[in-house]
């Protein structure tokens, strides 16, 4: 009897131990796969069979990983990082849009795709509406986009702009400690 109702328990601990390791790491994501993140991160160049000997195990477990983390959704591809000056792109701002109703978003988000030169755009909460992040080749490309593009897109009420002077720097998060 009492074996009974100390298994009981114990299944029942276990059980919920582990529904809540699922609930922290839905994707079922372990200690390698955010090491190999963490260093790909860093270095997405670096090749399966270095990465596997810095890890400790074989290219083929690194490349089998990696697909199955962009299969999930947890990799969305690689990037290569340019210095845009050395290319004759000398102006980075932030433009801070105010819409003039929250329910615009998407409206605006699809015209705002269409201009090439905004790199990144987030939905935000506090002062803006939306933030973006601009690359242009000159202040006067910058200017025309602010004054022709932005101001004739509907749902736009008003914009902000932030030109940054320089970026001290730039890091991924280290998510190889996150278990």
């Amino acid at each position: 009897m009492i074996f009974a109702i100390i298994s009981k328990k114990y299944l029942f601990l276990e059980k919920n131990l582990n529904r809540v390791a699922k609930m922290s790491h839905p994707l079922n994501i372990d200690k390698l796969d955010l090491q190999i993140i963490s260093e790909m991160s860093t270095d997405a160049s670096i090749s399966y069979a270095e990465l596997g000997k810095k890890l400790f195990v074989s290219g083929g477990t690194i490349h089998v990983r990696i697909k199955k983390l962009h299969e999930m959704g947890v990799i969305k591809g690689t990037r290569l990082q340019v210095n845009l000056r050395a290319i004759g792109y000398d102006v980075l701002a932030f433009i801070g849009i105010y819409l003039e109703k929250s329910s615009l978003y998407e409206t605006v988000a699809k015209q705002l795709l269409k201009i090439p030169q905004i790199v990144r755009l987030n939905y935000t909460t506090g002062s803006y509406s939306m933030f973006a992040e601009i690359i242009c080749k000159d202040s006067g490309e910058l200017r025309k986009i602010l004054q022709d593009d932005l101001q004739h897109i509907k749902g736009i009420e008003r914009t902000e702009t932030i030109i940054s002077l320089e970026e001290s720097f730039s890091r991924p998060i280290n998510v190889s400690e996150a278990i």
